[in-house]
């Protein structure tokens, strides 16, 4: 392989990294979002059961975030790598 194709596979190898983590944030807010909603609803609905979905609410979303997480090193990872 010559110089020019190394160096492209590199530049791809490096936007397919960035655009893996970015799809990464973005999934996450989209999915707190989605468990936020759900949350609200459903205390709106049920004002005297706050606790509960209170504490799965954070659950969800601190299980949300770690995924997004990893998403977010992998693609850094094919950036760096």
């Amino acid at each position: 392989m010559d110089l020019l194709n190394v160096i492209m596979l590199d530049a791809v190898a490096n936007a397919g990294g960035a655009i893996g983590a970015g799809l990464a944030a973005v999934g996450a807010g989209i999915g707190i979002g989605q468990v936020g909603k759900g949350a609200v609803e459903s205390i709106a609905r049920q004002p005297e059961a706050v606790n509960d979905i209170r504490t799965n609410m954070i659950l969800t979303a601190a299980l949300i975030e770690g995924a997004a997480l990893f998403g977010i090193i992998v693609g850094f990872l094919a950036m760096v790598l």
